[in-house]
């Protein structure tokens, strides 16, 4: 749960830090400004962290990123901070780093919207089929007993009411199945 978290914010955290970054404001009042909140869980991180800093327990900016590398889950977040911890111990260009993750962030979300979009090309007709055609043969299959005559001329069928109740189990099945292919479509959902 918390990596879903991570992914669905990052590339905002990542631009409005390069936004801030780039108009002068600093690293320290960056993450403050993360901090505040907006991002989820990314804002909880960079608040507690901030807090610890103002208490004097942290022991640095530096050890405080470091200790939240391992804490973190999905790799985009994970190198959004060693990004911070290098930039904070060997001075880097830390806009034009921001500006490039961001890039590759935004790549990486397209590509998988995209695959999400192709797993669910067939979904719509899918459901389409089980809704409507499904329906219709078990009403025929309904009526059948009802249009053929019961006197045992050729084949025989079960009562009316036995019949009923197949149907009324036949869309029961039906409303669950596309249930089920519509939870599965969710699931397959990349939360961005």
């Amino acid at each position: 749960m918390r990596e879903l978290e991570e992914k669905r914010e990052l590339l905002y955290v990542i631009r409005t830090m390069d936004v801030l970054m780039s108009s002068g404001v600093g690293l320290e009042a960056a993450l403050h400004t993360i901090g505040r909140g907006g991002y989820g869980i990314i804002s909880e991180d960079f608040s507690s962290m901030m807090k610890r800093l103002r208490k004097g327990t942290g022991g640095g900016i530096d050890k405080e990123l470091k200790s939240m590398m391992k804490t973190a889950q999905s790799s985009g977040y994970k190198r959004l901070l060693n990004t911070l911890y290098t930039n904070v111990t060997q001075n880097t260009d830390l806009v034009e780093t921001l500006k490039k993750q961001g890039a590759r962030m935004e790549e990486d979300r397209s590509a998988e919207v995209e695959k999400y979009i192709e797993t669910l090309g067939g979904v719509p007709e899918t459901l389409l089929s089980i809704g409507m055609i499904g329906p219709i043969i078990l009403a025929i299959v309904g009526l059948i007993p009802q249009l053929m005559p019961s006197d045992g001329s050729l084949i025989s069928f079960p009562d009316a009411a036995v019949m009923s109740s197949v149907v009324n189990m036949g869309l029961l099945v039906t409303l669950v199945c596309m249930a089920l292919i519509g939870l599965k479509a969710h699931t397959k959902d990349p939360g961005l």
